[in-house]
């Protein structure tokens, strides 16, 4: 017995080891998510621009669309603000924005110095859609395909590398499965 407690320290440095290595093969922006092959969550949110005007699942729906989950106080999501507005203006995808856990006026200000590249901001003060996607943090930006159907969730910031890596390859896929009637 003296003799198993003199190497359980080394079991245990070992065991730690082991775990510690694997987490190096793992990649941190690929955040699985339950609802990657399902719809999107039911909701009806305000608009960030228009606190009268409620907007729901189907109101960003029914076309290839990227809702992109933003924050004033994240410093990332003022890193890729610019790739979106680029995005924007490809006519193959529709971009959306979650304005997550914000303040509204923080927000539309932002949008006026940054320029706004969605088609309209969802305002989640309170971060209710947030929690049914299973957002982490922003910025996270989701794929949603012509059916409405979660395909593709990206934890972190969108940029040049990322878009032709991560998500020209899936919407080209969307692209044609949409033309086949799939």
């Amino acid at each position: 017995m003296n003799k198993l407690i003199r190497f359980l320290p080394l079991i245990l440095v070992i065991a730690l080891g082991v775990v510690l290595y694997r987490g190096l093969s793992l990649n941190p922006q690929d955040m699985p998510s339950a609802l990657v092959g399902k719809t999107l969550p039911n909701f009806e949110l305000l608009t960030l621009k228009n606190k009268a005007n409620k907007v729901t699942q189907t109101d960003v729906t029914g076309d290839i669309v990227l809702i992109n989950v933003w924050a004033t106080w994240c410093p990332t999501c003022k890193y890729e603000h610019p790739y979106l507005v680029d995005i924007a203006k490809n006519p193959q995808v529709t971009l959306y924005g979650l304005n997550y856990k914000d303040d509204r006026a923080a927000a539309q200000q932002w949008l006026k110095t940054y320029e706004d590249p969605y088609v309209f901001s969802i305002f989640d003060e309170e971060g209710t859609l947030g929690l049914d996607l299973g957002v982490y943090g922003a910025p996270e930006t989701f794929v949603i395909d012509h059916k409405g159907i979660i395909r593709k969730r990206f934890a972190g910031a969108i940029d040049t590398r990322v878009w032709r890596t991560e998500f020209e390859p899936l919407i080209a896929q969307l692209i044609e499965e949409k033309k086949q009637g799939k």
